[in-house]
């Protein structure tokens, strides 16, 4: 079972000014092959396929709690994508064609099918593919390529990086550097346990340091390159202790897990679009929604 929380992992930048063709780009972090819906769907179902769970505890551990990580920055690369989006149109009566701007926009279906809010598709309006999850029950192939995609989505995190100065991109994308990172060097570790081949040599793929990143470096300084979370605060998955330990080849500090998970931020509020019929319910319905849910309390 998974408890929801409602927040988000870190603070948005709501700015009152957005940029719909940086929320196409943005797109590919969240629908793409290597976006956090592959990463969150491929970490999910090999922790529901695991085999050995009890013999091989640690590694179960390492990918399940990840797992609910995932969830986290699916909402966080989403709600990025919503704010992207915000004063991109403008309310009027139907005729004065208040969607116009939508035209010259990279992604239009943005503002058709999802009233400017995020898609489960990619960059290029893809849907998001199933056929995108590895799950191949042999425990050092799915760890490897778990190891491939993080590297590709930091890959592509860094590109759009550079595609894009709006601060809350830039924000989501710094934390996001900083966490894929870490998940890249706990496939790492994971596959030295299992194989006594120390992959961290590698590191990091692509070879930049996160702190070339204005964004990224402000995490790394709070450490949260160095913390993995087991998401459960009833001790179910602290095995991953015996996989997450030791010191970051990188900066040298100390490794840490964490019970449980961290304290999170407010959801931003999305407003109303009018123009868009979102969410269709004006001042009068609201009044009788209110009356309804006050009978019979």
């Amino acid at each position: 079972m998974f408890n929801r929380v409602n927040k988000l992992l870190i603070e948005l930048p709501n700015l009152e000014y957005g940029d719909a063709n940086a929320a196409a780009a943005v797109q590919e972090l969240l629908g793409g092959k290597f976006g956090e819906m592959s990463t969150l769907n491929n970490y999910m179902y090999q922790s529901f396929n695991f085999r050995e769970k009890t013999k091989l505890k640690p590694f179960y551990d390492l990918v399940a709690s990840i797992t609910a990580e995932e969830f986290g920055h699916v909402e966080l690369v989403s709600n990025t994508i919503n704010l992207l989006q915000k004063n991109t149109s403008f309310n009027g009566d139907p005729n004065v064609t208040p969607l116009q701007n939508a035209k010259e926009k990279r992604n239009t279906y943005h503002f058709i099918a999802n009233a400017q809010t995020s898609l489960a598709g990619d960059s290029m309006g893809n849907p998001w593919r199933g056929d995108y999850v590895f799950s191949s029950g042999n425990l050092v192939l799915d760890l490897l390529h778990n190891f491939f995609l993080e590297c590709g989505a930091r890959t592509h995190k860094m590109r759009v990086y550079e595609m894009t100065d709006h601060p809350t991109a830039r924000e989501m994308i710094g934390y996001l550097l900083v966490r894929g990172g870490t998940h890249i060097l706990a496939y790492a570790k994971a596959m030295e346990m299992a194989t006594g081949v120390d992959v961290t040599k590698m590191l990091p793929i692509p070879n930049l340091d996160n702190r070339a990143f204005d964004q990224a470096k402000k995490y790394e300084d709070l450490g949260y390159g160095n913390v993995l979370f087991t998401w459960n605060n009833v001790g179910d998955y602290k095995d991953i202790k015996q996989i997450w330990k030791g010191t970051n080849p990188t900066s040298g500090a100390q490794l840490i897990v964490k019970e449980g998970s961290p304290k999170g931020y407010d959801i931003p509020n999305l407003d109303s679009l009018p123009e868009e019929f979102a969410p269709g319910i004006g001042p009068e319905e609201y009044k009788a929604i209110a009356k309804r849910l006050m009978e019979n309390m």
